[in-house]
């Protein structure tokens, strides 16, 4: 098995922007997702939660409850299965279990009380509202302000400190600043945001006899797999996870608490159990991008090349441990000899965070990107050229080690041309009523862990082909671009390819869709598969025709030859007639050894500002891209369109509102909570591809596209923003309320 093959030349498929293999079938409803699944004989459940901020719960009356009509089963903290510790790093021995399954200290609002089964979700709902509870509720904290302050009531035993400061230097950073002929220094603060999948979060559990089956709707079946076997002390050969559909931006990459309440109703009627939240519930209780306060300062000589960067942060991580460094681009994205970057995790009484497409990122963009056009500002230099002047070829976090590729450089000068940008940041401002402005931002993703992934190829004796691989499909087209994949070595057409995924029983392992690695880790692997399958088929064809397999070719699904050697198509060998499938097993390889692995991008926009009503319209929007080889440029296309609808929200629209009185979540739902919608992105958006032709990062040459497409997209926006108005905008969002105050505190400071 070849891991290392040859990276494509040309290629006849791959890179297509062919249609998705299962569009239609999404398009038509036929697609059945966890929340479509529905079992004979099932029970629904539904949730009572902690309606306070902070509480612990002295007594729980389910008498009434138990008596309400088609009620089953409710499980609570007195149900001795149900006294499960739950854990927040994973489940080794540094494991910390820092709550319980059903804990009746209750840390925010939507904790878990009970949950009810019954035999419809209204007499369920019913019964949770039938559930008496006395709470002792406790003093809360609800900012990251209020977490910090001497004396804050508790949140852990341990203080409002989720961990020891993290703490990165390289250089002398004070050397730096006294080497620095302009220095600019600025605090920023981005809101906390929530996840909003479309499909809620939920599942439906299953017994057969003791193997349990959930069907999911999730990123990773094999980590929750690993994480419903762990706490139920079970083998892995029994818990079986089906995820073939589903979505969740990084929430629905860990094991959640209904899959194992789920879990153990269904165990204990006999009985399925559908558990689906609510979307209220899903606002308090799965996830969110944790609020981050940033100082940033930032000092260049006149020439424009950087000398020092110091970072002070402090996130809010919730009620329990989580981890969203924003640290890195500062480390990476430019030369700088001189770096400090001091970080801080503090818990508050709110719901926890999770990762969140390109955790941490977004954030640090918005006061990087910003800190650089303020710095070129004052430098006197055009914002693209000081970028250029200071883009970092090597790795500086890891040994000054090379990177496979970097193509921030043309997406820079390529992406401005596209734009341009010349032209328009050379236009006015003016004083008018509404004002244009164009901004630049820039950003890259970093990856963590290693890949893994074991795919089968199987081919058949009429042509065409089935794709079994363990990776999970969350709306991207990953399933349509690995069977480009085979259609590019094998031959076989598209509509003749079946892709089996994401069943931890009946398809091979795979890393969970998360960190953009996907393609970059499943696509070598099926390409590896591939191969065997033609390996296979070559030494076939040599010993039918009596030849060495190395003179012949194997060309759009037919072997060639020399003269003497008929071109056959490989179905029709007799190897494949008699063997009836040809198998191919593919895994992929690591990452390349002494090289570091990185997408890059820039994001040009440009915005017109309401001075009298606060509005901020994004007019415009241009996106360039090194992600490595594209491998279908109309999934590549709607994953940046995606990210840069998500930066809207980011920078003008979303953030979760506590109410410092009570703790509790105001606008836990889609009314309130303002996602962007088709009326807030503009017609205009352009997606420009940068191909490095990197060689070295994989078979494939890909390096992934998801996050990096959301990273610079809003603090794009708020240099647009400060270009139109001359006002610098620090915080996120940037709604219309405080756009009036900010060009009034302008006009004062002025």
């Amino acid at each position: 098995m070849d891991l290392n093959p040859k990276p494509w030349t040309q290629t006849t498929v791959v890179g297509k922007a062919v249609p998705r293999i299962d569009g239609a079938e999404r398009l038509s409803g036929v697609t059945r997702y966890a929340l479509d699944v529905s079992l004979p004989d099932m029970l629904f459940a539904a949730t009572l939660r902690c309606p306070h901020a902070h509480a612990r719960v002295v007594k729980v009356d389910l008498s009434k409850a138990r008596e309400m009509p088609g009620v089953r089963a409710i499980l609570s903290d007195a149900d001795k299965e149900a006294q499960i510790p739950w854990y927040f790093n994973g489940y080794g021995p540094n494991a910390r279990a820092l709550s319980r399954l059903f804990d009746p200290h209750c840390r925010y609002q939507g904790e878990e009380i009970a949950v009810v089964a019954a035999e419809t979700q209204l007499q369920a709902w019913d019964a949770v509202r039938a559930i008496q509870v006395e709470y002792q509720q406790l003093p809360f904290v609800t900012s990251l302000e209020d977490a910090q302050k001497p004396g804050a009531p508790p949140v852990q035993d341990g203080g409002n400190l989720a961990s020891p400061a993290s703490v990165y230097t390289r250089g002398d950073i004070a050397k730096g600043f006294a080497e620095a002929e302009a220095v600019v220094e600025e605090t920023y603060r981005t809101s906390c945001e929530l996840h909003t999948s479309q499909e809620v979060h939920g599942c439906v559990a299953h017994w057969d006899g003791d193997l349990l089956t959930l069907w999911d709707s999730d990123q990773s079946p094999f980590d929750i797999q690993r994480g419903v076997a762990e706490l139920l002390r079970m083998p892995l050969s029994k818990v079986r996870v089906n995820a073939r559909y589903g979505a969740g931006f990084g929430s629905k990459l860990d094991t959640s608490k209904y899959m194992v309440a789920a879990a153990l109703i269904a165990r204990k009627t006999r009985r399925p159990v559908k558990y689906f939240l609510t979307r209220e519930e899903v606002y308090l209780c799965v996830g969110n991008r944790p609020a981050h306060l940033m100082k940033l300062k930032a000092g260049a000589k006149k020439d424009g090349t950087l000398t020092a960067f110091e970072l002070t942060a402090a996130g809010e991580v919730g009620a329990y441990p989580g981890d969203d460094n924003v640290g890195q681009m500062v480390q990476e994205l430019y030369t700088c000899p001189n770096v400090k970057i001091t970080e801080d995790q503090y818990f508050i009484n709110a719901g926890q965070n999770r990762a969140f497409r390109a955790p941490g990122f977004p954030q640090c963009a918005w006061a990087l990107e910003q800190t650089m056009d303020a710095l070129a500002e004052k430098l006197g230099l055009d914002p693209v050229d000081f970028r250029l002047k200071n883009v970092a070829m090597v790795c500086q976090t890891e040994e000054n080690r090379p990177y496979t590729s970097n193509g921030l450089p043309q997406c820079l000068s390529e992406g401005a041309k596209a734009f341009g940008w010349k032209e328009a940041r050379a236009g006015a401002r003016g004083e008018a009523a509404i004002v244009r402005g164009v901004g630049v931002a820039s950003g890259m993703w970093g990856y963590l862990a290693p890949p893994h992934a074991t795919v089968i190829v199987k081919y058949f004796d009429d042509g065409s082909a089935n794709l079994n691989m363990g990776s999970t499909d969350i709306g991207t087209g990953h399933c349509t671009v690995m069977a480009q994949i085979v259609a590019e070595e094998l031959g076989v057409p598209l509509g003749k390819i079946e892709v089996e995924s994401a069943d931890t029983q009946t398809t091979q392992f795979a890393d969970g869709a998360s960190g953009s690695r996907s393609v970059m880790i499943t696509g070598p692997a099926v390409r590896s598969a591939c191969l065997d399958v033609k390996a296979k088929l070559l030494a076939a064809a040599a010993a039918e025709f009596q030849v060495f397999d190395g003179d012949l070719k194997f060309e759009n699904g037919e072997i060639t030859g020399p003269p003497g050697v008929p071109r056959t198509p490989a179905r029709r060998l007799r190897f494949v007639q008699e063997q009836g499938v040809v198998v191919g097993v593919g895994v992929r390889a690591p990452h390349p050894a002494n090289k570091s692995v990185r997408p890059f991008c820039t994001h040009f926009a440009e915005v017109e500002v309401n001075r009298r009503t606060g509005e901020v319209r994004l007019v415009r929007m241009l996106a360039a891209h090194d992600s490595g080889r594209v491998m279908n440029l109309a999934t590549y296309s709607n994953q940046v369109y995606g990210g840069i609808t998500m930066g809207i929200g980011f920078a003008l629209t979303e953030q979760r509102i506590l109410d410092a009185n009570t703790g509790k979540m105001l606008n836990a739902n889609f009314h309130d909570y303002k996602i962007p919608t088709a009326l807030d992105v503009p017609a205009e958006l352009t997606v420009l591809p940068i191909d490095p032709h990197d060689t070295e990062v994989n078979s494939t040459g890909t390096k992934g596209i998801g996050e990096p497409a959301l990273v610079p997209a809003a603090a794009a926006i708020a240099n647009a923003f400060y270009h139109a108005t001359g006002v610098r905008a620090t915080v996120s969002p940037i709604t219309r309320a405080s756009v009036i105050n900010l060009l009034h505190q302008g006009r004062k400071q002025g």
